[in-house]
């Protein structure tokens, strides 16, 4: 069995699957700036547009989870987790007027789960 990359708490389900009633189709992207670029953005469907320089991750529920390549390389080595807290960030994360805000989660992987992982994916 493949070890995915990113994983979701059942209250980043809860919430994704809330925005989903509202808005429909939904992706993340983790830009990897300084700030809120640093936390994971999720976006309706066509508002924000992933290039050669995103990898993907895997799907939370279904909604596809993307990463700077950058970003990327600091954090090969690890599975995520997407979670949610209370708390307004600063960014267009659909989540914010909700008074929500998702953040990661991060482990390393083991030696054992290190060669066992989910492939990426690349836009085009």
């Amino acid at each position: 069995m493949k070890t995915r990359r990113i994983l979701a708490t059942p209250a980043a389900i809860d919430l994704i699957r809330e925005l989903k009633a509202e808005y429909g189709e939904l992706l993340f992207h983790q830009s990897g700036g300084c700030c809120d670029g640093s936390s994971p953005m999720c976006f309706q469907l066509g508002d924000f547009r992933v290039g050669s320089s995103d990898v993907g991750l895997g799907h939370v529920d279904g909604v596809s989870f993307w990463m700077s390549k950058d970003q990327f390389e600091y954090w090969q080595h690890t599975q995520l987790t997407l979670d949610v807290v209370d708390g307004r960030g600063a960014s267009f994360s659909l989540e914010i007027p909700k008074g929500k805000r998702f953040m990661i989660h991060s482990r390393l992987f083991t030696e054992e789960k290190s060669g066992n992982r989910e492939e990426l994916f690349y836009a085009e």
